[in-house]
């Protein structure tokens, strides 16, 4: 498909933008913290990166979709939380640390881990293979890297050196976010405009069921590993709330496909909804908490 410069300039630089605002809210400390005590950030990767994937790979496989529709599918489950996970679990009373550790490490390791797992889709789903679509390791590392692991050093770096103005720019992070999600479901709503409510239809029911599942996935492994209550809060958040401007940059820009990139819109939609339950949950959860 033809890119328009709002597409090919404007999602990197927003996506780029969005990553600095994660660095901006990490500090050395944050890391050594979690090193003192890992088990929850190991808990919360190893889930994030193998088990989340892999539930997206059976859900596509579940429901009769297209094979682009359900490549889209694997592709949200392999995309990492996003910044507005943070937000969710601090208003759902979860552990906020935790959560953005987490977005950050899972950011950084889905340059690797991202392709590698969709490859899988392709092998595994009926007719993905004879589509002649793929994530491009070394085209993904280089983009993944200019937007995701630069930005969040220079976060960084600007919060050690400049706090008040970190904190400062942080607020607006969160805005350019939303616009760029809004800008980009306009933008796949018009392309598909011929066929936008059979597509919806389609994928719709796939989606709800991923986004529940990843919820009732992060808060169970939680629990079974013997975490506490704001840690179970933050890793359900963390499997549910995807940086799903990031799934839409890689259908656009990677795999040039707006049907892939559907799932990623459907799925943004369907997860703000589901996160006002779990922010309901978390905070009549803590409320119990001994």
């Amino acid at each position: 498909m033809d890119q328009s410069p709002l597409i090919d300039i404007g999602l990197p630089i927003a996506l780029a933008i969005i990553m600095v605002g994660i660095g901006l809210s990490l500090t050395r400390e944050d890391f050594a913290v979690q090193a003192r005590s890992p088990w929850a950030t190991i808990v919360g990767l190893v889930g994030q990166l193998v088990l989340v994937p892999l539930m997206g790979v059976g859900v596509a496989l579940l429901f009769d979709l297209t094979p682009m529709l359900a490549l889209g599918v694997v592709l949200v489950a392999a995309t990492p939380g996003g910044a507005t996970s943070n937000l969710i679990t601090y208003l759902a009373r979860g552990n906020v640390a935790l959560s953005v550790i987490l977005t950050a490490i899972t950011s950084v390791a889905v340059i690797l881990t991202l392709p590698l797992w969709f490859d899988l889709g392709v092998r595994f789903i009926p007719g993905a293979a004879d589509s002649e679509v793929s994530v491009p390791l070394g085209q993904t590392f280089g983009l993944l890297l200019g937007v995701i692991l630069i930005p969040v050093a220079i976060g960084m770096a600007l919060r050690a050196k400049a706090p008040s103005l970190a904190a400062r720019i942080e607020r607006f992070v969160g805005v350019v976010g939303l616009v760029v999600l809004v800008a980009l479901i306009v933008g796949i709503v018009l392309g598909e405009r011929d066929r936008i409510v059979d597509l919806v239809a389609t994928v719709g029911p796939a989606v709800i069921v991923l986004n529940i599942a990843f919820i009732v996935l992060g808060g169970l492994l939680a629990w079974v590993c013997r975490l506490g209550r704001a840690e179970q809060i933050a890793v359900a958040v963390e499997f549910g709330i995807k940086n799903t401007t990031l799934t839409m940059l890689i259908a656009f820009t990677v795999i040039g496909d707006e049907e892939v990139g559907l799932a990623a819109a459907v799925y943004s939609i369907v997860m703000y909804v589901t996160s006002f339950l779990v922010v309901y949950g978390g905070r009549r959860l803590m409320r119990t908490a001994p």
